[in-house]
């Protein structure tokens, strides 16, 4: 998912939910990792979040974002950051723990039998990028968050978010050459199958590319000021 320029009004708490996936339905995914339950009725995203237990305006700066591009100008809080921090972990958990099997059993269903000489060495490609997506959130979830959590409070630890910066590296560029692959030299007697995993494929390369631009765009820039106000204390 990848912000977008639209002529729409940014959305506000007092926007119909329904009105928000209808906007983009590829916003679904966004509140299924803000654990937002279906069943939305006539509730506003600000009822939608009180219900849930999440911060609105956090929310609301991810998914306009997301669909318009808009960046926050006001001066971050540690609340924000923190908040922006467990969004980030509740996606490692939905790509880890859902995306990411669903994929791989769509793919085994979709390879055909006539390949069983290359089929071996797909799967495999597709578990070494997950492993390598594994490491790179495991870096996150153990050096990078704790960091940002603790800067949110009178604690400075001996690391900065500049080192992130340097060393964030795109994630998805492996999913792109697995689709190459596929389009390119994958002939199969089960179309349908397949072009369901390249939009599988395709989708989950788009949500890694929001995911990391969240990251670049949002939280990185937010950290590096709230460094920059803890260094003048």
């Amino acid at each position: 998912m990848s912000p977008h320029t639209r002529t729409r009004h940014f959305f506000t708490a007092q926007d119909n939910l329904i009105d928000l996936v209808e906007e983009d339905f590829n916003i679904l995914p966004i509140l299924s990792r803000c654990s937002i339950p279906l069943g939305f009725g006539n509730k506003t995203i600000g009822e939608a979040c009180h219900d849930t237990g999440i911060d609105p305006e956090i929310f609301l700066l991810l998914i306009n974002y997301i669909l318009f591009g808009n960046l926050p100008s006001e001066q971050p809080t540690p609340k924000s950051a923190v908040g922006i921090v467990e969004f980030l972990h509740n996606s490692h958990d939905y790509f880890l723990g859902f995306k990411f099997p669903h994929i791989r059993q769509n793919l085994l269903s979709s390879l055909d039998p006539a390949h069983d000489d290359i089929n071996p060495a797909i799967v495999s490609f597709f578990d070494t990028y997950v492993s390598q997506v594994k490491a790179h959130f495991d870096y996150e979830e153990t050096t990078v968050w704790p960091y940002i959590k603790a800067l949110a409070t009178d604690t400075v630890p001996a690391y900065s978010i500049d080192t992130f910066r340097r060393h964030h590296d795109e994630i998805s560029q492996k999913l792109n050459d697995l689709k190459n692959i596929i389009l390119r030299f994958y002939t199969t007697s089960m179309p349908d199958k397949m072009y369901d995993v390249l939009v599988d494929l395709y989708n989950c390369e788009e949500d890694l590319n929001s995911h990391h631009t969240i990251e670049n765009d949002i939280l990185i820039p937010m950290v590096t000021q709230l460094e920059t106000l803890k260094s003048k204390r």
